[in-house]
């Protein structure tokens, strides 16, 4: 464990260094808002909503909102002036019956270790409260927060459970107090009957998070059958500092930085091989007909279409002459400049959440 604080506990005249340790952690599955279709992360970011510029941690500050909308805003300078007696102490006020205290009170427990200096004075506190069967109650600030606490023995260790302040606890104001319900005699003894029948000694490890558990199972099964997405790898990129920055890189992001040349290269090799066959009996459509007039359309349009009645056969049968013939006159055919591709938008998972 690692510790959360450092101080001391003040006993009347005698101090005993101590560390804290949380004694709880809050047991769940974890996660993360993602995109549906392709897994990417949510992400948030702080913008302020006034001028929609992204705020650093360090610019944030602490603001109290008045009623009439205006805001007053606190420094970490303007709190470090506040007095905090028990920054730095654990000090005990009295001592008092553990039954006294109700558990409503309850807020969180820490663990409590002493330095190697004190522990003699540690043991000496741990072993009077085992044997007075009492608590100490304290105050103590955590969090830049004062706390009421008690400090308790638990299996040889002692223990610090902060407590809420009386006037955090809410009144149960319900109507239904106010009704005068009456509740028979008979009825009330075989409530007392049944409690008795159910009445055995509290085991926490009998019991278990049955949700979580399933939960759990059900995460397993989408592993085991392999029902999972792989986000692309983000790309490192500094931290915009603003709204218009956020939307300028989104922009270079949807562009991938390609131009017509790359989307060329990124043709799969069979499309590129189509292509080529295509390029070869149009120009073999040229070259048959080369010999006659270029200004006669239907000319190109029958020796185009005597082309596409070749079939491989005829091809194998083909005498030197007419290729060399072929040859000469794809020679002296100029080549048509191919018409520039329109580039492919490449759509990008980018999110940014106020």
């Amino acid at each position: 464990m690692r510790s959360m604080w450092k101080g001391a506990i003040s006993f009347g005249l005698v101090m005993i260094p101590v560390r804290l340790y949380a004694a709880t952690e809050q047991k769940d599955i974890a996660f993360r808002q993602v995109h549906r279709e392709d897994g990417g992360r949510i992400r948030f970011r702080r913008v302020c909503s006034i001028d929609g510029a992204e705020v650093p941690y360090e610019d944030v500050a602490k603001g109290y909102e008045l009623p009439d909308g205006e805001m007053i805003v606190l420094t970490d300078e303007d709190m470090a002036d506040l007095p905090l007696a028990t920054s730095k102490s654990i000090e005990v006020m009295h001592f008092a019956p553990a039954d006294q205290l109700d558990p409503i009170l309850f807020s969180r427990s820490y663990y409590v270790e002493p330095e190697n200096t004190g522990i003699r004075a540690y043991a000496l506190l741990r072993d009077a409260l085992e044997r007075s069967g009492k608590i100490a109650i304290a105050q103590v600030a955590l969090r830049q927060r004062e706390s009421l606490a008690t400090l308790r023995t638990r299996d040889g260790v002692l223990v610090l459970e902060t407590l809420l302040w009386p006037d955090e606890i809410r009144a149960a104001d319900f109507p239904f107090l106010d009704d005068d319900v009456e509740v028979r005699s008979q009825e009330l003894q075989m409530a007392s009957s049944l409690i008795d029948s159910m009445t055995v000694d509290f085991d926490p490890d009998e019991y278990h998070d049955r949700y979580r558990e399933a939960l759990q199972e059900l995460v397993e099964a989408k592993v085991e059958g392999r029902e999972v997405l792989q986000p692309q790898a983000e790309e490192e990129a500094s931290e915009p500092t603003s709204l218009a920055d956020a939307l300028r890189a989104s922009l270079a992001a949807s562009r991938g930085g390609g131009g017509a040349a790359e989307q060329a290269d990124d043709t799969p090799a069979p499309k590129r091989a189509s292509a080529s066959r295509g390029s070869a009996r149009a120009r073999s459509g040229r070259a048959s007909a080369g010999s006659k007039d270029d200004d006669q359309p239907s000319g190109r349009a029958k020796a185009a279409a005597g082309s596409r009645r070749t079939t491989k056969a005829d091809a194998d049968e083909e005498t030197p002459a007419k290729a060399a013939g072929s040859s000469r006159s794809r020679k002296t055919t100029p080549k048509q400049p191919a018409a520039p591709r329109r580039p492919r938008k490449r759509a990008s998972c980018g999110h940014v959440a106020s």
